[in-house]
């Protein structure tokens, strides 16, 4: 499998965008719309980054930027949602 080096600011941005995805699956009613555009522009600055210019894209890389964004002091982890058969149910992500 390929080694995967990202740079800082993209690890940043992903970073980010998970924030904000947590954000809005834990209080979708508060501010949904600017959050809703906040991803939208997160998810376009990650998918334009220089870096897979170079690198190629790839979803091994994507998915090798998830766990980088996971790692590290400032790794951040998605809100765990599950579908209770009645309606879906977000709770924050377990400690890993």
């Amino acid at each position: 499998m390929p080694s995967f080096r990202f740079p800082d600011d993209l690890i940043s941005l992903r970073r980010r965008q998970i924030r904000v995805y947590n954000q809005l699956a834990l209080r979708p009613a508060v501010g949904a719309a600017e959050l809703r555009r906040e991803l939208i522009r997160l998810s376009c600055l990650i998918s334009s980054h220089p870096y897979w210019a170079g690198n190629g894209w790839s979803m091994v890389g994507r998915v090798e930027l998830v766990r980088a964004a996971r790692s590290g002091p400032d790794g951040v982890r998605e809100v765990v949602v599950r579908w209770t058969g009645a309606e879906f149910v977000a709770a924050e992500p377990e400690a890993s």
